[in-house]
């Protein structure tokens, strides 16, 4: 008895070594560093915010971040370890999809309130934001379901709609909140896993046309409520980002503001903790204007410290979703690399003016719990595929060079004449 619990001690041990061996440590480094790079600039972005905005000690946000971000390692080093192929098992699937919709309901109902907004669940001081959460329900989902459709992908009303029809549901419960930002966020990421699910281009023709289909027979509801869905406060985003010099003192505001912030820092910045716009110019400087004084104190090298980062992480995890050989863990790698860098390109794009501002956080960066907590639980998914595609290029390695022996052949693998 003795014997067996110490072989199976020895055989645990082994197959840890043989697991850390094949861990995807670049993509671990790059993540950690980001991380910790993010909460040094929330220290510095929100001192001023919190003691002058809302009356806090100037640390307070730095120490919910950091709480947060203790909670976020520990989802990410389990999901890292949690191997991937169990999350598409129908009960697991279904579980995670049906607690998903729940919680955006819920939201309807017992939701808190927050810049027009009802995204929330509030407990204590803690905010919650269902629908970060639902970003990675709907990748699990829609790769676990287009892996097992591949042997029909391609016929249309089987293979394509019915999975499209949740994502659409679930992006509905979103947008009534209302929050029109997350919703095409995550339409958009849908959309990237279903083209990346290996149907052919006619396919790809059909649903296109499909969609343009439905806009034109909804557009005669969006111009019969377009007071409604575009209302003053949303069409002031898009006066702020057309001319954000002309109306620097009204819709313009945060837009004018950030370019002065980011022109401050030139080259090498004015210093860590030395900004001028976080002194009440920039509002939210410590959420999705972080990238602004991160710009203006430490110039150019902090902002391609943290562009060159997170680009790392979205090509690191498309090469990982190529070379991955199971249709699953392939789409999971391409979704969850897609919603970081389209979360990256909205907020970088509303911080430089290049699309109007969405109030999208900088991923890893900007202050969040919920949004640290998802990409952390999302990147620990990634690393575990990505472990599992360098055990089995290995194995493979070994199988392919082992001598294969039999009566015919000798012990080089060569055939005996």
């Amino acid at each position: 008895m003795k014997n067996i619990f110490y072989r199976l001690k020895d055989w645990k041990v082994i197959m840890l070594k043989k697991i850390l061996k094949s861990f995807d440590y670049s993509i671990v480094i790059v993540y950690v560093l980001l991380c910790l790079f993010g909460l040094v600039m929330i220290y510095s972005a929100s001192m001023v915010v919190a003691v002058q905005k809302y009356d806090y000690e100037s640390n307070f946000f730095y120490f919910k971040q950091m709480k947060s971000l203790i909670i976020a390692f520990i989802a990410f080093a389990f999901t890292a370890f949690f191997p991937y192929k169990i999350y598409k098992s129908n009960k697991i699937l279904g579980a995670i999809m049906l607690l998903s919709v729940i919680a955006l309901i819920g939201i309807r109902l017992f939701g808190h309130n927050s810049n027009n907004a009802q995204s929330w669940f509030k407990i204590g001081t803690s905010m919650i934001q269902p629908s970060e959460f639902v970003k990675l329900s709907v990748i699990i989902y829609l790769s676990a379901v287009y892996a097992k459709k591949q042997s029909y992908i391609d016929q249309f009303n089987k293979g394509v709609i019915p999975p499209l029809l949740f994502l659409i549901f679930v992006c509905f419960l979103i947008a009534i909140e209302p929050d029109f930002g997350t919703a095409s966020i995550i339409f958009t990421i849908g959309l990237t896993i279903l083209f990346c699910s290996g149907m052919k281009f006619k396919t790809m023709m059909k649903l296109l046309s499909l969609g343009l289909a439905v806009v034109l027979v909804l557009s005669p509801f969006f111009l019969l409520k377009k007071d409604e869905i575009f209302t003053k406060n949303k069409m002031a985003r898009f006066s702020g980002y057309l001319d954000p010099f002309g109306t620097k003192q009204g819709e313009g505001f945060q837009l004018y503001n950030s370019y002065l912030s980011l022109g401050s820092g030139g080259v090498k910045g004015v210093g860590l903790g030395q900004s001028v716009q976080k002194l009440g110019y920039l509002p939210e400087p410590h959420t999705d204007f972080i990238m602004a004084i991160i710009g203006e104190e430490l110039g150019i090298f902090g902002v391609a410290f943290v562009i060159l980062g997170l680009s790392y992480l979205v090509l690191r995890g498309i090469y990982t979703g190529v070379k991955c050989r199971d249709p699953f863990g392939s789409l999971l790698c391409i979704g969850i690399s897609s919603m970081i860098g389209i979360q990256t390109f909205i907020n970088l794009g509303g911080v430089s003016g290049l699309i109007p501002i969405t109030g999208v956080p900088l991923p890893l960066i900007s202050y969040g719990g919920s949004s640290l907590l998802l990409l952390s639980a999302s990147l620990g998914v990634l690393v575990n595929v990505s472990m599992f595609v360098k055990y089995e290029e290995k194995y493979k390695k070994k199988t392919e060079q082992k001598p294969i022996v039999n009566s015919k052949l000798n012990t080089r693998g060569f055939k005996v004449h």
